[in-house]
C-alpha cells in the first residue's frame, strides 16, 4: 500500500488514454477470471482474491451488496447472459474511475491505494507523463 496524491484530470486522463487503461483492466479481469472463460460472474467478482471487492463491502449487509451487483448486471450485462465480458467489464471500470474523477473533482486528496489498483496505476501513468 502507498499514499498517493490524486486529482480528477489525473484520473480522466488515464481513462482517455485507452491503451493504457485497457492494458490494466484487463490484467485485472484476468485476475478475476480464475476459471480462464473469458467471463466474470458475480462469485468471481466477489472474490478477494482479485480484490475487486474491498473493506467497504465488509461492512455492507449481504442484501445491499447483492442489489449492488444486481444494479451493476443490469447497467453492464450488455448481452443479458449473467456475465461480465471483457468489453462489459471495461465498460463498468471505465464508469467507476470516471465516478471517482467526478467525486474527486480538481481538489488533490490524499489517498492510501494498493499497489495493483486502477487508482495507483492512474497516478503511476500521470507521473510517467508528467516526467
Amino acid at each position: 500500500m502507498s499514499v498517493a496524491c490524486l486529482e480528477g484530470p489525473t484520473l480522466t486522463e488515464f481513462v482517455e488514454d485507452a491503451e493504457a487503461f485497457d492494458k490494466c483492466v484487463d490484467e485485472q479481469f484476468d485476475m478475476l477470471d480464475t476459471d480462464d472463460d473469458g467471463e466474470l460472474s458475480r462469485s468471481d467478482l466477489q472474490t478477494r482474491h482479485g480484490r475487486f471487492s474491498s473493506v467497504e463491502f465488509e461492512l455492507q449487509s449481504k442484501e445491499e451488496i447483492t442489489s449492488m451487483y444486481d444494479t451493476l448486471f443490469e447497467m453492464f450485462d450488455a448481452d443479458g447472459n449473467g456475465m461480465l465480458d471483457r468489453e462489459e467489464f471495461r465498460s463498468l471500470m471505465r464508469e467507476i474511475v470516471l465516478a471517482k474523477a467526478r467525486g474527486i473533482g480538481l481538489s488533490p486528496v490524499l489517498i492510501i491505494l494498493q499497489g495493483d489498483s486502477l487508482l495507483m496505476r492512474a497516478v503511476e501513468h500521470g507521473l510517467a507523463k508528467s516526467n
